[in-house]
């Protein structure tokens, strides 16, 4: 028996999601179908996290155990032959029996992208949240920060749909990372959380600090994205954390009211769920341990 994982790239916008759902088309049936076909044996996908319909992935992680002599980079090709263009294996290796792609991850990032200028060009219309308003980049850097560290984020998940799941779930998680990136010379300023202004509104938020910028996703012309690094997330988070900071972009709270809302842990004072499209899960982390070299907690719905 051989544990297999595979780093999975897809565009989301056909999909039902990730997760196998009777008669809906998912990233997981379509991949595990065409698995079997290659293999001739039953078989069953980890993956790192489920994404919700119109996510889409760069870095999704999988694995699945096998009798299959085929090595990774063959496997890697025949999927690559008989899946969809919209999904495509970007990596494939074996790794310790006791891999979970879902259990041992230690980190996961997703970035949201907002293009903001007048027309969204057609190729980039999947994949971006179109917002050519008047937004507050600096105040909404600010209230960015105020996610990072470990909070209870009830305000910012959506209902599981049950009333007793949502009284029952641990809803207190770490985010490593949370900061707005900006690409275009009119935001270098606000991008590297240095200007004067940025600076003078970093009071409001407890846990903000300065840094400099990275560029982990470099963000397009026209283009601001929201980066986003944590161990799991709750079902729509990230979206509703997007929404939320277009709110303070708006002016409609500020940075200081971030805290408050946490503390509140009431979903009907977050801001809107944001689109599907704009979201992508761009990699996922694992200790160093727990692969070998390749040939070449529960995480809700984003």
């Amino acid at each position: 028996m051989r544990n297999l994982k595979l780093t999975i790239a897809y565009d989301g916008t056909e999909f039902h999601g990730w997760q196998i759902q009777p008669g809906q088309p998912t990233v997981q049936g379509l991949v595990t179908d065409v698995l079997r076909r290659i293999i001739q044996e039953p078989v069953t996908i980890q993956a790192a996290g489920r994404t919700d319909a119109g996510v889409h992935a760069w870095g999704q992680v999988v694995n699945f155990k096998s009798e299959s002599h085929l090595a990774p980079q063959e496997l890697s090709h025949a999927l690559n032959a008989l899946l969809p263009p919209a999904i495509r294996i970007r990596d494939a290796g074996e790794v310790p029996l006791d891999f979970h792609a879902r259990w041992r991850a230690e980190a996961k990032t997703y970035r949201y992208a907002i293009y903001r200028g007048r027309v969204v060009p057609p190729f980039l219309w999947r994949y971006v949240l179109h917002h050519p308003h008047p937004l507050d980049f600096d105040a909404m850097s600010v209230a960015a920060r105020c996610f990072e560290g470990q909070h209870d984020f009830t305000t910012f998940a959506a209902s599981s749909g049950s009333d007793q799941d949502d009284r029952d779930r641990i809803t207190l998680r770490a985010i490593h990372r949370s900061e707005m990136l900006a690409s275009s010379a009119a935001n270098i300023s606000a991008a590297n959380i240095s200007s004067a202004t940025v600076r003078e509104r970093a009071s409001e938020c407890p846990s903000y600090e300065t840094r400099p910028f990275n560029a982990l996703s470099a963000p397009g012309p026209d283009e601001w994205l929201y980066v986003v690094r944590g161990k799991s997330f709750l079902r729509h988070m990230v979206r509703k954390i997007v929404g939320t900071l277009l709110e303070v972009g708006r002016g409609r709270i500020t940075p200081g009211d971030i805290p408050r809302l946490l503390e509140l842990r009431d979903r009907s004072h977050s801001g809107p769920t944001v689109p599907a499209q704009g979201l992508c899960l761009v990699s996922v982390e694992y200790p160093d341990a727990a692969a070998l070299p390749s040939e070449g907690e529960e995480d809700g719905l984003q």
